[in-house]
């Protein structure tokens, strides 16, 4: 598969609207959770990339494989195998709490069911950052029209992020939101040093999220969602792993049959569910 980009996702049971990376040439490989056979699983060798989803797990098996799995996306940058990571909401939430490891550094904040805008910091540098190839015009907008959408209740605030020597030597901080009670917290993150890029937003809802009618689905929206997931397959298509056809094959979210969700009022409109 010299030209495919494989995307690992890691869950129990996943969304099939997370970034619809198969629209960006990339195609998607899952996994059931259960952490020894993951961590060892030769699964980790057919991808190029790594998406920890939003969910709400924080403690347990689920947080000490997510750990496993994030040091083993380090482990592979430092031997010089470009390989990205993605981490939304939850995703976002347990990397804070692995590098500053601290798990209790999470804050509260109103942030539920709610589209808003981003807010760059002064400071941030945005070549080579997933907004890097945004028009001027797009990205003007994200921080005047209500185009990403939220929905957690934790979160980290500039001033603590910012005063965990952890987090800020080896995150830098792109973006923050407000929250219903106008309180800040840092809503994207870009490593210093690894392709690891954190949300506490939702880019893949825009286009596919239809549980809320809050969800922006402007041409804007849109497009916003589209960048973000361009930017990931681009990283991935960096890395050096070229997997077997047949075992690819034999891995792919295509073995599986997604499950219509939306009528029971959740915020999914498919999921896929293992048993």
């Amino acid at each position: 598969m010299s030209k495919d980009t494989v995307l690992f996702l890691f869950f129990i049971a996943i969304f099939l609207c997370i970034l619809s990376t198969k629209s960006h040439s990339g195609i998607i490989l899952p996994t059931q959770l259960h952490h020894d056979s993951l961590v060892s699983s030769p699964k980790l060798e057919l991808v190029n990339g790594v998406l920890f989803t939003g969910g709400s797990a924080k403690d347990g098996l689920y947080f000490e494989t997510v750990g496993t799995i994030f040091k083993k996306v380090l482990e592979r940058n430092e031997a010089r195998d470009h390989f990205p990571l993605y981490a939304i909401c939850l995703g976002f939430e347990l990397i804070t709490m692995i590098i500053s490891e601290d798990d209790n550094i999470l804050e509260e904040f109103k942030a539920k069911n709610q589209a808003s805008t981003l807010q760059f910091v002064e400071s941030a540098h945005i070549e080579g950052t997933v907004f890097q190839r945004f028009p001027p015009d797009l990205l003007k907008k994200l921080s005047t029209d209500c185009l990403v959408m939220q929905n957690h209740a934790y979160g980290i605030s500039t001033a603590k992020f910012l005063s965990n020597q952890k987090l800020s030597s080896f995150f830098e901080i792109l973006t923050t939101c407000n929250d219903e009670e106008d309180k800040v917290y840092v809503s994207t993150i870009r490593s210093r040093k690894y392709p690891v890029t954190g949300f506490q937003w939702h880019p893949e809802k825009n286009p596919f999220g239809w549980g809320s009618p809050r969800i922006p689905h402007t041409e804007d929206a849109i497009q916003t969602t589209q960048y973000v997931a361009n930017f990931l397959v681009s990283e991935a298509r960096k890395s050096a792993t070229r997997p077997v056809a047949q075992e690819l094959f034999d891995n792919l979210i295509y073995n599986y049959s997604p499950t219509f969700y939306a009528t029971a009022g959740k915020a999914y409109d498919e999921v896929y569910i293992f048993v």
